[in-house]
């Protein structure tokens, strides 16, 4: 290894946009973005453990809002850098595209945004501290919103090497500043599996809680993790080496579970998109199962083939992958783009899963079996869904009899509200503007998903109704271009019973609709949680902190407060200025990130791991703040 130090640092000019568009960089200014400056930090003290220098990493979010975030590895780099007469620590909080990243002899392989994270959290931070523990010493520098404050002074003598950063996102740049523990705890828990013998402590002084991640036993302890509630047919699978440079590790085992659950990694990264990795993985999963089938003679050649959907139900498995130079699509690195981590992929995983199902016959029996029984109930739900078709075409080609559709055809300004109850549904319908807005009313919860079949799920009214209303089909039969609306939202009450439902729509939309997702058709309407009457003005609140800011500003002056326990206490006019008028209302767009999250919930609340779900529920109690009992 080369000497790691100021000289390893190599620049790319510009820090201009950061502040101006935090969306290029960090992917949102909401609570995606939050908690995307917690994973840049984090993940410089990942690339470090890569490296072989860091054991140890320690994130406590204080009671202030910040964010620490310590680690034993060599610490950044504080000498006089030979080009710029600035500290190498200096250059990489300062200046985009700085680090140690762009140099192969100090990083084999890296996760981060390749010299922009640290400098991108400093920007984005109301203040950031550094305190780096090297050759001796510890050093500390102070920025505020991108700024140095101080200069690089030394505070003493240490004993250790590490790097210890503090941050306080900017309040000018966020709209929330509130961390979500479970998705924190989510996201460490994967590096740590990811990581094996790599210890990460995880501490949150606002609740009191702690955790410590550690797993030797790597990504096939995840697989074991991620499917103990799902009843697996066999033991995990575990594949791993390197093909071309790239080094792969692929664990899965398959479920007695309908759905599917596959999470795919470059580096550390999380590529909740997938990419060419995950697509190689599929293909060569689908090819040989469907190779061995037949060898088995589970189906006949005159048979159709598998599908990649029969191949992947009931699976649970983790693709890991170290590449290189990655390119991914999009900043924040949604998904892989490396045509040649596909070939490699493919090379490696073909050869080797053909080598296991020779050496393994019963596990190979149990996928196969399982695949095929997949397919003839897919089978099975294609005709049930013809004879929807069919029942729609005798009733004619009318829609739902509940749907209240819109006139304009136009998918750019068409809109369908799926609506929580008659009594909301029918005020929805009078508030609503008949020319692009459609209403359809769900009576009580939908199916639940999670523990239903294709064709279970297609006999169930309400999610028939749903998916004839949307007009695009489900599963293997969904055709985006046939959306007829540009805009899918689900207005629910603002209390338990109201996220339930959106929980489960969510989790449909998710397994069997996702492109809808993807593509960003799918909303969370936001309606109102107090309506105040001062005089002959009304005003209207979303949340708890806007009505006491408000009610701080009022200065002793008389005013009522109604709290709105359900869409249907608001009258079709109230309902129309405040969650359905787009010149007004507050739309909130579903990302993957928020399907993902919901389908965990789901999976946590509806599972049968008793300790997870007493888990979430102490974690989350505090936080309901209307509970019908």
């Amino acid at each position: 290894m080369e000497k790691y130090d100021a000289s390893s640092i190599k620049i790319l000019k510009g820090l201009d946009a950061v502040r101006k568009r935090p969306g290029m960089y960090i992917g949102s200014t909401g609570k995606r973005g939050l908690h995307h400056l917690v994973y840049e930090i984090v993940d410089n003290s990942i690339d470090e453990a890569m490296a072989g220098f860091c054991t140890r990493i320690k994130i406590v979010i204080r009671q202030d809002g910040s964010v620490l975030v310590e680690d034993n590895g060599r610490g950044i780099p504080v000498d006089i850098h030979p080009e710029e007469k600035k500290s190498a620590l200096e250059i990489v909080m300062t200046t985009l595209h700085a680090g140690g990243k762009f140099s192969h002899d100090s990083y084999k392989v890296s996760g981060g945004l390749h010299g922009v994270g640290l400098s991108v959290v400093n920007a984005l931070s109301e203040w950031i501290e550094v305190y780096v523990h090297r050759e001796g010493k510890v050093y500390h520098q102070r920025y505020e919103r991108g700024i140095p404050v101080t200069p690089l002074r030394v505070l003493g003598e240490s004993q250790r090497t590490g790097t210890t950063t503090i941050f306080k996102p900017d309040p000018e740049i966020f709209t929330t500043l509130e961390f979500d523990f479970a998705v924190l705890d989510s996201r460490f828990r994967e590096l740590a599996y990811l990581n094996p013998g790599l210890e990460i402590e995880f501490v949150d002084e606002r609740l009191g809680e702690s955790r410590i991640y550690r797993y030797d036993g790597g990504i096939a302890e995840f697989v074991k993790h991620l499917s103990k509630s799902k009843k697996p047919l066999h033991d995990p699978i575990l594949i791993e080496g390197e093909q071309d440079e790239t080094k792969i590790t692929i664990g899965f085992v398959y479920t007695k579970d309908y759905d599917s659950l596959i999470k795919s990694f470059v580096n550390n990264i999380n590529t909740i998109e997938g990419g060419t990795h995950e697509t190689a993985f599929k293909s060569v999963l689908t090819r040989t199962v469907n190779d061995y089938a037949r060898k088995l003679n589970l189906i006949k050649e005159k048979d159709l083939s598998l599908q990649g959907s029969d191949v992947r139900e009931g699976l649970v498995a983790v693709i890991s992958v170290w590449v290189k130079e990655p390119q991914f699509e999009g900043q924040t690195k949604a998904k892989l783009g490396n045509e040649e981590v596909f070939e490699a992929v493919s090379r490696f995983f073909r050869e080797k899963l053909s080598e296991y199902f020779e050496r393994n016959e019963k596990v190979a029996r149990i996928i196969a079996e399982r695949a095929v029984t997949a397919a003839r109930a897919r089978l099975a739900a294609k005709r049930a869904r013809d004879l929807v078709r069919r029942k729609n075409a005798l009733e004619s080609t009318t829609l739902p009899g509940k749907l209240a559709d819109c006139i304009s055809t136009d998918l750019d300004s068409s809109e369908l509200f799926i609506v929580e109850g008659d009594s909301a549904g029918g005020s929805a319908k009078q508030a609503r503007d008949r020319n692009f807005q459609a209403v359809l009313p769900l009576r009580g919860k939908i199916l639940n998903v999670e523990k239903s079949g294709l064709d279970k799920l297609l006999k169930n009214e309400q999610i028939s109704d749903i998916i004839v209303a949307i007009g695009t089909g489900i599963g293997d039969d969904f055709d985006l271009s046939k959306l007829r609306y540009g805009k899918i939202i689900i207005m629910t009450d603002a209390d338990v019973d109201g996220a339930h439902i959106r929980t489960l729509l969510l989790t449909l939309f998710y397994r069997y609709m996702r492109p809808l997702i993807e593509n960003g058709y799918v909303y969370s309407a936001v309606p109102p949680l107090y309506a105040v009457r001062f005089g002959r003005e009304v005003r209207y609140f979303y949340s708890d902190e806007e009505l006491e800011d408000f009610r701080r500003s009022m200065n002793g002056q008389k005013f009522e407060v109604q709290r709105y326990k359900g869409l249907g206490e608001m009258n079709p006019s109230q309902l129309w200025e405040t969650t359905m008028n787009p010149l007004s209302r507050k739309l909130v767009r579903i990302s993957i990130e928020d399907a993902e999250e919901a389908d965990r919930v789901l999976s946590v609340l509806m599972g049968e791991d008793v300790n997870e779900r007493r888990t979430f529920i102490f974690q989350n109690a505090l936080k309901v703040s209307n509970l019908d009992i």
